[in-house]
This record gives C-alpha cells, sequence and structure tokens, in this order.
C-alpha cells in the first residue's frame, strides 16, 4: 500500500513544483512587460520633455535679421481669436539657427528694392496650436469674423484647411511675413495676413496685376533663399532642409 502511494505523491510533489516553476516565470514575465511599459512611458515623456524644453536650439531672429520689422499678432489682440494666444508671453519672432539665417539672407536681397521684412509669426508653440482648435470648435466665438474670415462659415475651417490639429510653425523653422518699404508700409499684397479666404492663395487670379507682382517678389526672395511657400497663404514659408522636420515644440516664446 505505501509502494502504491508513493507514485502518486511524487508526481503531486512534481506537479506542484511544476505550478510553483509556471508561476514564476509568469510573474517573471509579468516583471518583464511592466518594465518596457515603464521603460517606453519614460522614453515618450523624455521625448516630451526635449520637445517642450528646445528653446536652446532657437534664436530670436530680431538680433540676426538687419532692418526687421515684428509684429508677432498672436502675442496681442489684433487676430482672427481677438486676444492673446496660449504660449506667446512676449512678441518675438523665434526661428532655428538655420531658418534665421537664411531669413537675414532675404532681407539682404530684398534690401537692394528698398525693402525690408515685416514679421506676423514664427515659432508657435503647440498649445498655441490646441488653443486655436478650441476656439474652431467654439461656434459661438466669431467676434472678429468680419476683419479675418467674412465669407467663410466658422463650421468649415477645418475642412477647408484654415485651422489644423498641427502646424508646421511649431518646428522652429516657418514664418509667416510680408514686405514693406523702410518707413513700415507694407507691399499691398491683395488680402491682409490671416485672411480665410481663396484669395490669399498665392496664386488667386482675382487680385490685380500689382498685387500679384508683390506676391512673386516675396515668394522669389524666399526661394532664392531656401524657403519653401504655401499655396493657400501667401504669407506662409519653410524652410526646405529644416532641422526638425518631425519634432512639435511647446516651450512658451518669452
Amino acid at each position: 500500500m505505501i509502494k502504491q502511494l508513493a507514485l502518486p505523491l511524487s508526481l503531486a510533489a512534481l506537479s506542484l513544483a511544476a505550478l510553483s516553476l509556471a508561476a514564476r516565470s509568469l510573474a517573471l514575465a509579468s516583471l518583464t512587460f511592466a518594465s518596457l511599459t515603464l521603460g517606453l512611458k519614460l522614453q515618450i515623456a523624455l521625448a516630451a520633455q526635449v520637445g517642450a524644453n528646445r528653446s536652446e536650439s532657437f534664436v530670436d531672429v530680431a538680433t540676426v535679421v538687419p532692418g526687421l520689422i515684428v509684429e508677432i499678432r498672436y502675442a496681442g489682440s489684433h487676430n482672427f481669436v481677438g486676444r492673446p494666444i496660449d504660449g506667446y508671453q512676449a512678441p518675438h519672432c523665434l526661428l532655428t539657427p538655420p531658418a534665421a539665417t537664411a531669413l537675414a539672407e532675404v532681407a539682404h536681397d530684398v534690401a537692394s528694392r528698398g525693402l525690408v521684412i515685416k514679421l506676423f509669426d514664427c515659432y508657435r508653440p503647440a498649445r498655441a496650436v490646441a488653443n486655436f482648435v478650441r476656439w474652431a470648435h467654439d461656434l459661438s466665438d466669431q467676434k472678429e469674423k468680419a476683419e479675418f474670415y467674412p465669407n467663410v462659415d466658422k463650421r468649415v475651417l477645418f475642412r477647408n484647411g484654415y485651422i489644423a490639429t498641427h502646424s508646421g510653425h511649431s518646428r522652429g523653422s516657418t514664418a509667416d511675413l510680408t514686405l514693406a518699404r523702410a518707413d513700415g508700409r507694407e507691399l499691398d499684397m491683395g488680402t491682409p495676413f490671416d485672411f480665410f479666404s481663396p484669395k490669399s492663395w498665392t496664386a488667386d487670379p482675382t487680385i490685380s496685376a500689382e498685387q500679384h507682382a508683390n506676391r512673386m517678389l516675396l515668394a522669389a526672395a524666399m526661394r532664392r533663399h531656401g524657403f519653401r511657400g504655401y499655396d493657400k497663404e501667401w504669407w506662409h514659408f519653410t524652410l526646405r532642409n529644416e532641422p526638425f522636420p518631425d519634432t512639435y515644440f511647446d516651450f512658451p516664446v518669452r
């Protein structure tokens, strides 16, 4: 009888040992998965922190571009939202060094015609873009419609591309600008900056010959020094070889 019980007891012990080993393996696997997950979260958080705090990689363009006129619209109330935008704590134009250097070359180029660059926006924090998105969803807030989008239904701003959830400005090598005379008078471009309308498209056929020539003058100067334009906004230019093509920064402008 003792011999007959010995085998089942041995099998039971082996089974318990196997279960214990399986439990330890499962626990180890869970711990490994948790560690990998934590590591991934830390990597994501670190990447976000880098994206938020790389202000040392940018320069104030006014310090390197001669004769520059800076009117950062989103730092004040003269914009399509009608109030200062999140992330703009000061009216400075910040850009990556390559973009700032290229813009200085543009300034030197147009100076031969007695013209200067006037800037409306440069680096734009991601939180500012989020501010625009919230505003676009609030259909009750249309106090600046008459000036900036008189003929556009606010409900179609996303669909028509006037507002987007991401902006190239947040990568630090995009600027919104125009040309002005030395006394500050802007060249006639056919529409104001940030006018939501097909008339703001660079090649809009309804503007006058003079307005078209002014747009082409700006576009050609920017193109000669490494920028590409955006066909739906005559004022919008991005450095072709931008240094951070996949990074959207969020440090404040100050």
